[in-house]
């Protein structure tokens, strides 16, 4: 039975989702060297250019994601992670969705997104291509690095 997935803005004072963002942080620690890692956390956030939503399934928060705005027509999609009891459940992709039409509504003409190259970040990587998104080269104050995979979709 498919499990109703809540989609809300999330502000951060919430300790369950305080808690997610720590083990996202903790995670991309675990699996790229520190001048590689790009997540943020809990402060960097709550920057006014940062809107963060929150998944809920049957009371419990399953996912955060997060749509930065690097100017009007371009957004950057920041902090995906899904709580590991709920992978399979189908949160990234409507987080990914609900940012994607959010990001559209804003005006925005296109998204970019950084992720890892690691075993772990492979389901990510097919989620975003699944969805549009293609490779493409660094942006904004990214550098090449082989930890990071860049891709981009218009809106």
């Amino acid at each position: 039975m498919p499990h109703a997935i809540e989609i809300r803005p999330d502000d951060l004072t919430d300790e369950a989702s305080r808690r997610l963002v720590a083990l996202h942080i903790a995670g991309m620690h675990d699996t790229s060297p520190a001048e590689s890692m790009h997540a943020l956390d809990v402060d960097a956030l709550r920057h006014p250019s940062i809107s963060i939503w929150s998944a809920w399934i049957d009371g419990e928060l399953a996912g955060i994601g997060a749509l930065k705005s690097l100017d009007e027509r371009r957004g950057e999609l920041k902090s995906m992670r899904v709580d590991d009891r709920f992978l399979g459940y189908g949160v990234g992709r409507a987080l990914l969705r609900h940012i994607v039409t959010e990001a559209r509504d804003r005006g925005m003409t296109g998204l970019w997104l950084e992720t890892g190259t690691a075993e772990e970040f492979v389901p990510a990587q097919r989620l975003y291509e699944s969805e549009g998104f293609a490779n493409c080269g660094p942006f904004e104050d990214y550098v090449l690095d082989s930890f990071s995979v860049f891709m981009t979709r218009a809106l």
